[in-house]
């Protein structure tokens, strides 16, 4: 995947997280660092709108995605960076924003708080990832 093609992939996940937030949950994700606190919430939100369904492998791979692009698409936005597509393990490629010697898995963050410990924070993962690199802010 050319790295033009992955920057629309992400982008165009990003708005599929817009939609979705919007159609499942009334929520408005305006793209702004601090509606990525809305998204911890909407993550939470579909197990307890669709309970274990939510959890079923396809939905968790895309709810993931697509709110882990919206949330690296803001911090790509604010401060810069280059989406990786990590291949190296085939059956399960990754992708990662890449900002100077760090890299970030925003789907993953996401994972960890839908399916393995609700307290994890995908704004503090955000926050932490951003004060990183604040000195690079647009």
């Amino acid at each position: 995947m050319s790295p033009e093609e992955l920057n629309k992939l992400m982008s165009d996940c990003a708005k599929d997280a817009v939609a979705a937030a919007s159609a499942e949950f009334d929520v408005t994700l305006d793209s702004s660092p601090e509606s990525v606190t809305l998204v911890d919430d909407i993550l939470l939100s579909f197990i307890d709108k669709y309970h274990d369904q939510a959890l079923e492998d396809q939905a968790v791979f895309t709810i993931c995605n697509i709110f882990g692009a919206y949330v690296g698409e803001i911090l790509k936005s604010n401060i810069g960076g280059d989406w990786i597509y990590d291949q190296s393990n085939p059956n399960a490629p990754t992708v990662f924003l890449s900002i100077g010697e760090n890299t970030y898995a925003f789907a993953g963050i996401c994972y960890e708080r839908l399916v393995n410990d609700s307290q994890v924070s995908v704004k503090a993962y955000y926050d932490q990832a951003f004060n990183n690199h604040k000195y690079l802010q647009h």
